[in-house]
């Protein structure tokens, strides 16, 4: 498996990752609304605020992830979304996305990012190194539907400190029924 993030000429493959895999997972309704969340984020989000990381074997995308800059008033860090994520069905359950979620972060780190943030399940997120953190710390761009979902990671050595608000996500994620 090789991590690139040299997305450039392969944005029908991502699309369709995301499609496939969450529509096997949640519906062809929520598969044609991811694969529409990442062509936005890909299309639509200026380069310094959009990171993508893809695992590929033998040429073909098997998984991608997507960071994206949360924004936030009155605060120097820096602060990245991780939104969405997908495997291939039939390479799920066999590490990829955890191998490709660590690279990403790893990157992150080596940029200066401070923050990683995500919103989905604490005990996927949990094994590289995301943990709950409560909205009064670290504010979330709109209400959550699931505030135990709302999960951050440090990469940096200082402790996690309350972000000063307001936060707002990439336009492609500034949509309420997200959260």
């Amino acid at each position: 498996m090789d991590i690139t993030d040299d997305t450039a000429g392969r944005l029908p493959e991502i699309v369709a990752l995301f499609t496939e895999s969450f529509s096997a997972a949640e519906g062809p309704e929520e598969g044609a609304a991811v694969g529409h969340l990442a062509r936005r984020m890909i299309t639509q989000t200026p380069a310094p605020d959009l990171r993508v990381f893809l695992a590929q074997e033998s040429g073909a995308i098997i998984a991608a992830i997507c960071f994206s800059r949360l924004g936030h008033g009155g605060d120097g860090r820096s602060v990245f979304l991780l939104s969405p994520v997908a495997v291939a069905t039939a390479r799920q359950g066999q590490g990829i996305g955890r191998r490709l979620i660590v690279h990403g972060l790893a990157a992150l780190r080596e940029e200066g990012v401070d923050i990683a943030v995500t919103y989905g399940d604490p005990d996927f997120y949990g094994r590289v190194g995301f943990r709950p953190v409560s909205e009064e710390i670290l504010p979330a761009p709109f209400p959550l539907g699931q505030p135990e979902g709302w999960l951050a990671c440090p990469l940096t050595q200082a402790p996690l400190a309350r972000l000063a608000g307001p936060v707002r996500c990439v336009a492609a994620l500034a949509d309420p029924s997200f959260w």
